[in-house]
């Protein structure tokens, strides 16, 4: 490739689940790299939904539209069945209630808004991921705080007003923007930088990791072993709800029910940091933040089996 810059983004694509698994604990162990990025944090999300938008198939898209039923089933899988079942499980282990909390409220956040990024990743339904992903955003504000309160106590007061004038701004401009340079750009120049935005999008989701652990070494130092504690829960309820969800599933189809449990284990913790009341239990928020190492890491470890499975279909 003659370019250097369309080369290394090209390379960055390449090797996206290693480069996020570096980003993650590169926030982690280098306090002041992820102190420098926490500040763009917000940006970075801007950047990033502008080019899952642009690397979305249209047509795609809108076939998991004309049919709704399979998504609907799979939003109702993430937002309402999943945290039913997380508290039937946890609440009776007599585990710490920070962790419970944390848990439960996980299980009931919308699916990841890089989860098209990351299906794409590891071979998935980008398309189906970013329907998924977009609807159960808008929904959440009605499910979760009902749902978490009856099931932990903890009161979610997400205003939907000011939930909906963020979501415009984090979704909707982006697929505007993303619309326009569609249309200056044209199909076949898209086609040809595809491997380049894709790379794009994963330094972006590095950035982002780099930002989102800022402080998490000082709360580390405080008390090392809630925090073990707690990273070996966010990874089982990560790769645990995948696995249950894809099973649960699986009469859809195998990629589209690997699909589900990717975005299953894959949720979006930032809203609920948002709007943890003032009384809540401060480790639920440090346990959200440490959600994202299984987050980040599921392209690396779990790549090969989607490969695999892709193989036996």
């Amino acid at each position: 490739m003659a370019n250097p810059l369309l080369w290394l983004l090209t390379q960055s694509a390449r090797h996206g689940a290693v480069l996020l698994a570096v980003g993650i604990f590169g926030g982690a162990l280098i306090p002041p790299l992820a102190a420098a990025f926490h500040p763009v944090v917000a940006p970075l999300v801007f950047a990033m939904m502008t080019l899952i938008f642009l690397r979305v198939d249209l047509e795609g898209t809108l076939l998991h539209l004309r049919s709704p039923a399979r998504v609907a089933l799979i939003v109702v899988a993430l937002l309402s069945i999943s945290p039913v079942v997380m508290a039937a499980l946890v609440e009776p282990l007599g585990i710490d209630p920070g962790i419970t909390a944390g848990l439960v409220i996980f299980a009931a956040g919308c699916a990841a808004t890089s989860s098209p990024a990351f299906a794409r990743m590891v071979g998935l339904d980008a398309d189906l991921s970013l329907v998924v992903s977009l609807v159960s955003t808008v929904l959440v504000p009605l499910t979760a705080p009902p749902l978490v309160a009856w099931l932990t106590g903890v009161d979610l007061a997400i205003g939907t007003a000011a939930f909906m004038t963020r979501l415009l701004l984090v979704v909707g401009l982006p697929a505007l923007i993303s619309l326009v340079l569609r249309r200056l750009l044209g199909p076949a120049r898209l086609l040809r930088w595809g491997a380049a935005v894709d790379g794009a999008l994963v330094l972006l989701v590095v950035g982002y990791g780099f930002g989102v652990m800022d402080g998490l070494q000082a709360r580390l130092a405080a008390d090392p072993a809630w925090v073990a504690s707690a990273l070996v829960a966010a990874f089982l309820a990560n790769y645990g709800l995948n696995a249950v969800t894809t099973l649960a599933l699986w009469p859809l189809g195998a990629r589209p029910a690997a699909t589900a449990g990717l975005m299953a284990g894959n949720r979006n913790m930032a809203l609920f940091l948002a709007v943890l009341p003032a009384g809540a239990d401060p480790r639920v928020a440090l346990f959200f933040g440490l959600c994202q190492f299984p987050l980040f890491l599921s392209p690396f470890l779990l790549r090969p089996l989607y490969r695999r499975l892709a193989r036996s279909v």
